[in-house]
Parts: C-alpha cells; structure tokens; sequence
C-alpha cells in the first residue's frame, strides 16, 4: 500500500468503528453535555495516546514476529473474516434500523437481539456509560478504551493486520495509518461533542444510518481484500 491509500482505508475504517455506539460514545455525549464542546477533542486525546503507546508497541515488540511470512498471511486471514463479520453487522442493522443515534436524549441505543422464537425485538437499549465522575476528559478516554473488551479484539486482528501492512513502509507507513486512524476518531467525535454542546440535530436518523452502511459495505471490501492478499502470500514484510 502506498501511504495515501493506508491513510486514507485507516480513516475510513476508523470512522466504521468509532461510528458504532459503545462506551466511548456514551462518555461523548454524557461528558460534552456536562463539561461542552472540548471533552469531546480531550476524550479523543486520551483514546489516541492509548493506542498510539500501543501501536508502538505492536510494532517494535512484534517487529522480528512479524517479518515471518506465515504470521502476516495468517493475520491477513482472520483480520479479514473479522473486517467482513463487522461490516455486515454493521450495514445490516443500520439497514433494518437497529442502531439509532439519540442525540437528544443523550445516549447512543440499541436494538436489543430478537427473542427466541422469533418474537418481537424488544426496542433499543441504552448502553450504560462508564461513570467517569470527577474524572478528566483525558484519563476518560483512556480507560473506557481499556474497558471496551471490543477494542482489545479490534487491535488484536485488524489493527494488527494494520500494522504489518504499515511496515512495509517504515516508519511512514506506521505514521499513516495511526494518523488516519486517531483523525477519523476527533472527527466523529468532535461532530457528537459539537452536536449535544450546540443542542441542535446535526445528523437525522437517515443520515447516520446510511453513513454506517455505507462504512459496513466498505469494511466486506477491505475484509475480502485483507483474505486476497494473505492466501495471495502478498502480506510479508
């Protein structure tokens, strides 16, 4: 990949991910109501000196790990079928309507899963956030990444698969894809922040929900491009 292209794919895969309501959502909403726009920018700080002290350390611990051939196809692979199991998530129920962003109430819902039996689906369910209390915006981001087991899974198959493809670059490469990656995140949740501290509707339901198809559709791509390459043998270092 040229360095364009590992900018441009990690923002857009970072925005599929940040996109979704989760934990570091819900703090968005909760703490920019509180505290007003720059929680959002400070959460986002916080999330991004995690994960940039983290893809150091990928990169520098697993360097020699890497550069097996075997270890970057078989990343490659699970990376891929994991990119290809979200982005259908992810544009199915944004199709059927199950993901809702309510910005006015000042939480992210979810539909709740059907019951056995195919009854009806019990309607969207908050999604708690972590109580960060007295805490700064900055050590929030931090530690509701570290609470979301979702963020650990991410890093450990497509993030990884990330990284190897980065360092066929060098250090450039790593720079793209974390530069993309943490951009993507201050721009989806400087949009929130500026959307519940404003008090105005910035995206209708229409809008968010064919922003995550449209992001779930290009997440199987990139999936089915992640299988290609490493049964291709093109993901070694």
């Amino acid at each position: 990949m040229e360095l364009m292209a590992i900018f441009s794919t990690a923002f857009v895969v970072g925005l599929s991910g940040a996109m979704m309501p989760g934990p570091l959502l819900t703090v968005t909403i909760g703490e920019s109501a509180r505290r007003g726009f720059a929680a959002g920018p400070l959460i986002v700080l916080g999330h991004a000196l995690l994960e940039g002290t983290l893809v150091i350390a990928l990169a520098l611990g697993l360097a020699s790990l890497l550069t097996a051939p075997v270890v970057g196809r078989s990343i490659a692979v699970v990376g891929g079928i994991f990119l290809i199991y979200l982005g259908w998530g992810m544009a199915r129920d944004a199709w059927l309507g199950r993901v809702v962003l309510n910005v006015g109430c000042g939480q992210p819902v979810q539909a709740g899963p059907a019951p056995p039996g195919g009854g009806p689906n019990p309607g969207p369910q908050k999604v708690d956030p972590l109580p960060a209390g007295r805490m700064h915006p900055v050590l929030s981001g931090i530690l509701v990444s570290l609470s979301n087991p979702y963020w650990t899974l991410w890093w450990a198959t497509v993030g990884l698969g990330y990284i190897v493809l980065s360092l066929k670059q060098g250090t450039a490469g790593l720079v793209s894809f974390y530069g993309g990656h943490i951009l993507s995140d201050l721009a989806w949740y400087g949009l929130v922040a500026a959307a519940v501290a404003g008090g105005r509707r910035f995206l209708t339901p229409s809008i968010y929900r064919g922003i995550l198809v449209s992001c779930g559709a290009f997440l199987v791509f990139l999936g089915a491009s992640f299988i290609y390459m490493g049964t291709a043998g093109r993901m070694a270092i």
